[in-house]
């Protein structure tokens, strides 16, 4: 079954941008959530993450970080299996 993929984002990031493209074009269904302006969220974000910026990608309940990390798992093979749920 394949994880659910949650990023959590602002519409104008570029990497933001760049994270939803790798997704799409994978075929990748996947929730957004714009956190412009919702304080709150980002204070989770950070608590759960360590990171300040957009975008922050869930792969099921595994915080996995931004688009450059999202970029280098598939560059390193791993993306796919953790997008499978495996």
């Amino acid at each position: 079954m394949p994880a659910r993929v949650v990023m959590y984002l602002k519409p104008h990031c570029v990497y933001c941008v760049l994270a939803k493209r790798l997704l799409d074009k994978k075929g990748v269904r996947f929730d957004a959530i714009d956190v412009t302006g919702d304080n709150q969220k980002r204070a989770w974000l950070v608590e759960v993450t360590g990171h300040f910026t957009v975008p922050q990608i869930f792969i099921g309940d595994r915080p996995i970080g931004g688009f450059d990390a999202l970029s280098r798992l598939d560059r390193d093979g791993k993306l796919d299996a953790l997008l499978a749920g495996e």
